[in-house]
């Protein structure tokens, strides 16, 4: 009476369920050692948790149960998972384009490791324990196992409806009533039936040790029954998962945008009604009422009400209310869908902007004025006499031909071919070039303009040695401004330019 005792806190509820490895050609039981279960006569031979450890302690050769179990766990789960680091974005590739939030440029947190993952499993498995055990009390709460106690809930929970306060004394209740009560009787056990009640004072010193909850032991029933139930609740949350994505995804990613429209505008304006009428909800009736109708439909009457009827050998025309709530779903679905088709008009037709190109040609600077331009290329820049690449000395950048010319990425072409802009005066005003002639008729070309001081400065100049740098080019131009305040007689440049537009469409990424 006096060691301190230590249970692990895991669902009893059920006996441990015998263990089975199936499967005579499975890799994994081969590999382990382990006696795969064969038929013989029709007899299936099974293999107990009491057999199973016996066999994993044999594969240690002496070792601890801590370091065999390390062992099994990282072998099975080395055999599932891949070896790679599974880490952040692809390294920066440019092909993804969902960041992952999860990823460790996010938050810092340790990289995958199966030694780490399997001992984490092995701990976290352990005392997983409390969990299930609240999860089968709810279960039996809301199943009507002990109908007293599922009144007694109602009860509480009404409380809480008619004055909601009593939330912040719930969980005190709670823990006076589901912790310390069981941790006092646990010390101070009530006197048995049989014996009289003063042998066993509750006010006297305590009979028994102070209970505490330990983890449960590695390969031990407890540590099997937490994995059974972690198997069954991964599955249940599986078919919850599904269900949901089955259920919302459709009506809310867009795949129907007509549908997904409609739902988005009547979210809205629920939104915005909640918003400003929220107040005037009677909310405590809401719940009572709510918590009343998901506790009465497990009952066991109820239950066997939903449940489908059983298969009759002749044909029976009775619908079970499973398939009236199907039934009305579906309703519901096809009139959301009928509403969407008749109110909600998109615009099908893609996204069109124009783009623009810059057709250059070129001519001797020193040439006589009679001399013709020739063309140059395709750029989409102007290359304006006071445009910084121009200003730098470098050469004009683009494509020589017009089939050469590519939309931008995401984009196709709309129209067949390009368009003149006859606005020419417009985007000249629109960038602020100058030092420019503008044609207003004809081909619109828009015509560098160079001054005759500045041209008879540099006809002397071998036409061998024209490579300016960049600081002479930058004196050039310097005068070039200085001829343009003061008026003087000018002639046409060695540069002249037209604006083509052609329209784009977006691309469909699907």
């Amino acid at each position: 009476m006096g060691s301190e005792q230590a249970d692990p806190f895991v669902n009893r509820d059920t006996p441990i369920p015998v263990v089975s490895v199936t499967g005579p050609d499975h890799h994994s039981a081969a590999a382990s050692g382990v006696q795969t279960p064969s038929n013989n006569n029709g007899a299936l031979h099974r293999l107990s948790p009491s057999r199973l450890k016996d066999k994993l302690d044999s594969l240690g050769s002496g070792e601890s149960p801590g370091r065999v179990s390390d062992r099994i766990f990282t072998m099975l789960l080395s055999s599932v998972l891949p070896s790679e680091d599974l880490d952040d974005d692809q390294n920066g590739s440019p092909h993804v384009q969902v960041k992952d939030r999860r990823s460790r440029s996010y938050v810092d947190r340790p990289n995958f490791s199966l030694p780490v993952m399997s001992s984490n499993f092995r701990r976290f498995n352990s005392r997983i324990g409390v969990a299930f055990v609240a999860q089968n009390r709810a279960i039996r709460l809301f199943t009507w196992r002990t109908p007293t106690h599922t009144l007694s809930f109602l009860f509480v929970y009404t409380f809480v409806c008619i004055d909601p306060t009593l939330l912040a004394v719930l969980p005190l209740a709670c823990c006076v009533f589901f912790i310390m009560v069981p941790a006092y009787l646990a010390r101070h056990p009530p006197p048995p039936t049989h014996l009289p009640t003063d042998l066993y004072p509750l006010d006297g010193p305590p009979l028994a040790a102070a209970r505490t909850v330990k983890p449960a032991p590695e390969l031990s029933k407890d540590f099997f029954r937490n994995m059974r139930d972690l198997q069954n609740v991964m599955e249940d949350f599986s078919r919850g998962h599904d269900a949901v994505i089955a259920f919302l995804t459709p009506l809310t990613n867009f795949s129907n945008e007509a549908l997904s429209s409609l739902i988005y505008i009547i979210l809205i304006f629920t939104s915005c009604s909640l918003f400003i009428f929220s107040d005037l909800i009677p909310w405590r009736f809401v719940f009572l009422l709510a918590g009343y109708t998901l506790t009465a439909l497990g009952h066991p009457a109820i239950q066997d009400l939903l449940a489908p009827p059983p298969q009759s050998s002749s044909s029976s025309t009775t619908t079970s209310p499973s398939d009236f709530l199907s039934a009305q779903n579906d309703a519901l679905r096809s009139q959301l869908l009928t509403l969407s088709q008749t109110d909600i008009t998109l615009t099908t037709s893609p996204e069109t902007r124009s783009v623009e190109i810059f057709e250059l040609q070129h001519r001797p600077l020193h040439s006589p004025q009679t001399a013709e331009y020739e063309p140059y290329l395709f750029s989409p820049s102007t290359y304006a006499p006071m445009s910084p690449s121009r200003i730098a000395g470098d050469r004009p950048k683009g494509c020589p031909f017009f089939e050469d010319v590519q939309p931008p990425r995401g984009w196709r072409w709309a129209d067949k071919k390009w368009t003149l802009d006859l606005l020419s005066r417009e985007w000249v005003e629109e960038r602020c070039v100058t030092g420019v002639e503008v044609e207003i008729e004809g081909e619109r070309w828009v015509t560098d303009l160079v001054y005759d001081d500045l041209v008879d400065d540099s006809t002397d100049a071998d036409s061998s040695e024209r490579g300016l740098s960049t600081a002479s080019s930058q004196d050039e131009k310097e005068v070039l401004r200085r001829a343009w305040e003061v008026g003087r007689p000018s002639r046409m440049g060695e540069w002249r330019r037209r604006r083509w537009v052609r329209a784009v469409e977006r691309v469909p990424s699907y």
